[in-house]
């Protein structure tokens, strides 16, 4: 029963985003190509509670959670499509029906970019910095890109177990997560009207 906030801030809000997101994806598609139902019912929205199924957003999502499942997934809410009232029902039905799909990949697409724009050569975030700083800085960066992928084993494992060793967090990849999703909740608040 050993969840913390951070555990269902790695698990349940990517869950929750990837959910909304979906659901709100197929309404405003469909909205864009002339069904309006989703939208009449205030389904094209960012707002998570309007997409909650509570089985499958919360109940089964949290017993995977509980049972240290390896992987977690849940439904929400399918929004409502009147595809007759599409202006190209036959071929518009085929687009609402991707925008979920696609949403969710564009989500994990960004969510990996976080990732490769660490500061670290041989990732992206590395070469920009690299291109990026004055040269007296930009050099020596450079010059760590055979090692890189070492430097990245040292902070994402051997950190950490390290500090666990003296009883010190220094799991800084967690803190900067923690850090995002706090920017992110916020935001989300936000645009849902709820801060």
């Amino acid at each position: 029963m050993n969840i913390s906030l951070y555990d269902l801030s790695v698990w349940v809000l990517p869950l929750i985003i990837a959910i909304t997101f979906h659901e709100a994806a197929h309404g405003f598609v469909a909205h864009a190509l002339g069904d309006n139902t989703a939208y009449d019912r205030g389904r094209v929205s960012f707002n998570p509670l309007r997409h909650i199924d509570p089985f499958g957003t919360l109940m089964l999502p949290g017993m995977l959670l509980l049972a240290h499942s390896p992987f977690l997934f849940g439904y929400a809410k399918p929004v409502p499509v009147n595809f007759r009232a599409l202006r190209h029902p036959r071929i518009d039905m085929v687009w609402v029906a991707l925008a979920g799909p696609a949403t969710n990949i564009a989500l994990a697409l960004v969510a990996a970019a976080a990732f490769h724009m660490l500061p670290i050569p041989p990732l992206d975030g590395g070469r920009v910095a690299v291109g990026l700083l004055p040269k007296p800085l930009g050099i020596p960066l450079a010059r760590l890109e055979p090692f890189g992928m070492l430097i990245l084993i040292g902070i994402l494992i051997l950190l950490p177990l390290a500090g666990s060793q003296f009883g010190l967090n220094l799991d800084i990849i967690s803190t900067i997560l923690r850090t995002t999703t706090g920017y992110v909740i916020r935001l989300l608040l936000v645009v849902t009207g709820n801060a």
